[in-house]
């Protein structure tokens, strides 16, 4: 027989979950069968494959050790650099600045370095996240952005945290503020423009729709211009709503492209004056809770910013300081 303690991470989650993470050795057959003869117990007591695990509760497991080899931790994070550009940090979250060119997580072109790699080996080197001490939770990311996209991106390093930040994401009581340059000048100073985007999953492109179908989904994007200087202009925009590509083909759709995109603006144009990468950086954010945000009410109404985005002082000589007070 075997016990285990769960720690705060674990906490949260049914009993079967848990134990699939946890023991990969252990077939889900058996599992239930387990469980249902009362061979895996909680506290002493009977469990159920949905009761949910709370800190505290010791699991008991009256199996054959051969099944309870627990899963081999693995440190692929290790593999890449712990190079971070550090908005925030406290014991529940950080907020980074993400490069461009650097993807959020993992895909088909690029597995070892990653920000959330990055942030794993980070705060394993710090000591805040042991892997060996966890069966189940590792830091993770509460928003993504594209990976020629920059700016500010939220990692969870509890499992509380995350949890209470993908909920108020969802119900939009994180405000989140970027900066771009388009071509053009906009019709007017600030205003917000609605439409439907509709995602073409096979070619990764979004298409602005000027009426609702079965295949799009509603979209808002409100504009601030803070600087012109000859065919281009410099916007803050606020996302009321947030959709794959929103700001880029949202803002394309109606004549004013991004500088420097590759898919919804005109690149070879922009490539030859020498602006080799999208100008659109999240730049700020703001935690806005109208609803309980339990342990991180501290957070409520704090704002954040980057110090630079590179086109706003190359081109406009305003820097984001400067954008706060205007």
């Amino acid at each position: 027989m075997k016990e285990y303690i769960i720690k705060d991470n674990d906490s949260g989650q049914r009993l079967d979950k848990y134990l699939t993470k946890t023991f990969d050795k252990l077939p889900k057959s058996l599992m239930y069968k387990y469980i249902r003869i009362k061979r895996i117990k909680i506290n002493s007591k009977r469990a159920e494959i949905s009761t949910i695990l709370q800190k505290g509760d010791v699991v008991s497991l009256y199996i054959n050790d051969e099944f309870l080899v627990e899963t081999a931790p693995k440190y692929d994070f290790t593999s890449a650099p712990d190079l971070l550009d550090i908005v925030y940090e406290d014991e529940n979250i950080m907020l980074v600045n993400k490069p461009q060119g650097l993807i959020v997580h993992p895909d088909d072109t690029e597995y070892r370095d990653t920000l959330i790699m990055r942030i794993q080996h980070h705060l394993y080197k710090t000591g805040e996240f042991r892997p060996e001490d966890e069966a189940s939770f590792k830091p993770a990311l509460v928003n993504r952005i594209d990976r020629n996209t920059g700016g500010i991106v939220i990692a969870a390093k509890t499992a509380a945290a995350l949890r209470i930040l993908n909920r108020m994401l969802k119900i939009r009581e994180i405000d989140k503020f970027y900066l771009c340059v388009v071509h053009g000048k906009m019709p007017k100073k600030q205003d917000i423009l609605e439409g439907y985007l509709e995602k073409d999953e096979e070619k990764n492109i979004a298409k602005i729709k000027r009426s609702k179908s079965d295949n799009n989904r509603s979209i808002r994007t409100k504009y601030r211009v803070i600087a012109e200087k000859g065919d281009l202009s410099l916007l803050e925009i606020e996302l009321l709503t947030g959709r794959t590509h929103q700001i880029r083909a949202h803002l394309s759709s109606i004549g004013h492209p991004l500088l420097g995109d590759g898919k919804y603006g005109k690149n070879a144009d922009d490539r030859k004056k020498g602006f080799k990468h999208q100008a659109l950086w999240s730049y700020r954010l703001k935690f806005a809770f109208n609803e309980d945000a339990e342990e991180l009410n501290y957070l409520n109404g704090k704002e954040f910013s980057v110090k630079k985005v590179w086109f706003s002082e190359e081109i406009f000589g305003i820097s984001p300081q400067d954008i706060l007070h205007k």
